[in-house]
């Protein structure tokens, strides 16, 4: 079968079409015939190499998929040949503590598809039972086939991890990628006013379309910030929602309110940050880890989906062949949502 991923790590020179055996199905395990792939910033991690983290090579990427069920292994139910599926990209181990208490994401064994183990871009895949979900019959398969990650990566971090309520006001920084594109869907939906942060006038209007309610330009250098704060009204923002970490997260602790929160759950431009301390405690704010989301909270994205509420953005469909194309475009910090590769 035709895999998209590498044979070792490197750059994006280092990213290509595979030839791989076709997998079969074992106790436990589903086979599906992919339809849709989707791609995301860590795809770009886990080819460039993560410290601490060995991959199976050569190694297919994308955590993100959807597709059709072709065999199921012994002691599968109830998936059937044929059945339209979504694939949760999560691994916990489903025995830890954290694991039996529902907080899968803080399973101490976790694992994601696609870096801890083989991805799904590619024409066939075999999947433990537990991680495919009926496909919202609301959504085709090239959404359905990126929705996953960013929609409980987002719905945990505001909602949960963040608090986010109806009436609060959110400051999401950046606007193309598929985090921030369902972050603006999802704070709107809770009733939040949303303001976003963005280097690009297109993508600023845009993120206008899918719900901010206003839009500052990065491009402005120290300005963005002063301006910042007086979009706030010059209280601060309630949540911050930043996923970009080095490059914004001092000026994104600077523009909290009193009891304010920043939610982190990634580092695009790089990890370590120097924050002043001091006018954090003062305003009683606080900063926030989150990463993915339990198997509960993906279940409400699902539901969210499935009701409209909520949609996948797609930026652009590529041929599985045109792998390393789609990610050269994911890299370039062009996009607005999310990329996807269609095998066959």
């Amino acid at each position: 079968m035709k895999a998209f991923g590498f044979r070792a790590h490197g750059g994006l020179e280092a990213a290509t079409l595979l030839d791989l055996p076709e997998p079969f199905p074992g106790p436990g395990e589903v086979k599906i015939a992919v339809r849709a792939a989707g791609l995301n910033h860590l795809d770009l991690f886990t080819l460039n190499g993560l410290p601490g983290v060995e991959v199976p090579l050569p190694h297919v990427l994308a955590g993100d998929g959807s597709g059709v069920v072709v065999e199921a292994g012994d002691g599968v139910d109830p998936w059937r040949k044929g059945d339209r599926v979504l694939v949760d990209p999560s691994l916990p181990d489903g025995t830890c503590e954290y694991c039996l208490r529902g907080l899968e994401c803080f399973c101490r064994n976790y694992r994601i598809l696609g870096e801890h183990t083989q991805g799904v871009a590619s024409e066939l895949a075999v999947l433990p039972a537990a991680n495919l979900r009926p496909l919202p019959p609301a959504l085709d398969f090239d959404s359905g086939g990126c929705a996953a990650l960013v929609f409980m990566t987002a719905y945990r971090a505001l909602y949960t991890v963040g608090e986010l309520r109806g009436g609060e006001q959110v400051a999401i920084i950046g606007a193309g990628g598929g985090l921030a594109t369902a972050a603006i869907q999802l704070a709107r939906l809770r009733g939040a006013r949303v303001v976003v942060v963005t280097g690009s006038a297109e993508k600023g209007e845009r993120a206008r379309a899918l719900g901010a309610n206003e839009v500052i330009f990065r491009s402005r250098g120290s300005e963005a910030d002063r301006e910042l704060w007086k979009a706030s009204g010059k209280r601060g923002f309630d949540v911050v929602f930043d996923s970009a970490g080095e490059a914004t997260f001092a000026g994104s602790a600077r523009a909290l309110a009193r009891g304010g929160r920043l939610v982190f759950c990634g580092a695009t431009s790089g990890p370590s940050v120097t924050v002043d301390l001091r006018p954090l405690f003062w305003r009683g704010a606080s900063l926030r880890g989150s990463t993915m989301a339990t198997r509960r909270e993906l279940t409400e994205v699902l539901s969210l989906l499935q009701a409209g509420a909520v949609r996948p953005v797609v930026d652009r469909v590529f041929p599985l062949n045109e792998g390393p194309e789609a990610l050269r475009r994911l890299a370039s910090g062009e996009v607005f949502g999310k990329i996807v590769l269609r095998p066959g």
